[in-house]
């Protein structure tokens, strides 16, 4: 019972973090990335589709992104989703292809995005902690029904905290990684 309890923690806590990389995955830095296109979602023959399933994205230069779809019927639609997206920069058609020339972000920009990282970061933390409380209180149920002794409660209390603390640990590192890409000139 224990170690389901904690697994389950575990678990939730793994899907918090993946949750967390993906947020940061598109918010943009000085460098062009295909994270930063791939879940603008367009209509699609009317289901909103994320562009990465009608399109192929390349990188050709370091700030520039290149979509070419599938389907040149949906370009059109593409230019408008991610011109909606305002990524701080207009995609350009040549009728094949968007091209995607990313300006280099100002000091103040920069500064922006790295509270929004904080932002998203703490979102996660909140995450984390009520996940703590979930397990805790799963924990007093099973020693409410006589599961669990006083001793095993307190030791899966315990083990449960440090669980959130190595998780916020990694909570920090994923911080100060995009925070330090995000302030690199």
């Amino acid at each position: 019972m224990k170690t389901s309890i904690l697994n389950e923690t575990k678990e939730r806590f793994d899907k918090a973090l993946d949750h967390l990389k993906q947020q940061l995955q598109g918010i943009r830095t000085g460098r062009a990335s295909a994270a930063l296109v791939e879940n603008i979602r367009v209509d699609y023959y009317g289901t909103m589709t994320p562009i990465s399933q009608l399109a192929a994205i390349s990188i050709p230069e370091a700030r520039q992104i290149l979509i070419k779809p599938f389907e040149a019927s949906i370009l059109k639609e593409m230019g408008r989703a991610i011109a909606k997206a305002d990524l701080g920069s207009a995609p350009q058609d040549d009728g094949k292809m968007l091209r995607l020339e990313l300006p280099a972000l100002s000091g103040d920009q920069r500064k922006k995005l790295a509270s929004k990282v904080k932002e998203v970061c703490e979102d996660t933390r909140v995450t984390l902690r009520n996940g703590r409380r979930d397990a805790n209180k799963m924990a007093d149920a099973e020693k409410k029904e006589g599961n669990l002794t006083e001793d095993e409660n307190h030791d899966l209390h315990d083990e449960i905290q440090s669980t959130l603390k190595e998780y916020e640990g990694k909570i920090d590192t994923i911080f100060a990684a995009k925070s330090k890409e995000l302030l690199e000139v």
